[in-house]
C-alpha cells in the first residue's frame, strides 16, 4: 500500500470528511452525496485513520473533489482547507453573477 503524503490530498480528504459528516442530510447536496457514496465515506475513513489510502483510494478521493470542484463551479487553482471555505468561494462567485 502506497500512503499518500501530499498536502493537498490530505486537505481534499479533510474538505470531503466535512461534508459528508455536515451536508449529507442536505437537499442541496442530496444529489451529490448519493453519486459519491464511496468517495465521500471513503474520505472519512482515511481522515480519521480507520483506513490507510491505496492508489485506488486516491483516485476516488481526487475523482470525487474534482467532481466537488465542478459541481460548486469553482476553479480548482486554490488549496482550500476546510468546506466552509469552498461554500464560502461559492457563495461570493454567485452574489457576484
Amino acid at each position: 500500500m502506497i500512503e499518500s503524503t501530499s498536502a493537498h490530498y490530505s486537505s481534499k480528504i479533510k474538505i470531503l470528511s466535512e461534508l459528508w459528516l455536515g451536508y449529507r442530510e442536505d437537499e442541496q447536496f442530496g444529489d451529490f452525496v448519493e453519486y459519491n457514496d464511496i468517495g465521500l465515506p471513503l474520505a472519512y475513513m482515511l481522515d480519521n485513520d480507520i483506513v490507510k489510502s491505496t492508489p485506488m483510494a486516491e483516485r476516488f478521493i481526487n475523482e470525487t473533489y474534482d467532481l466537488l470542484i465542478t459541481a460548486l463551479g469553482l476553479v480548482d487553482d486554490k488549496t482550500y482547507e476546510s468546506v466552509d471555505d469552498m461554500l464560502d468561494d461559492y457563495e461570493s462567485t454567485q452574489e457576484s453573477e
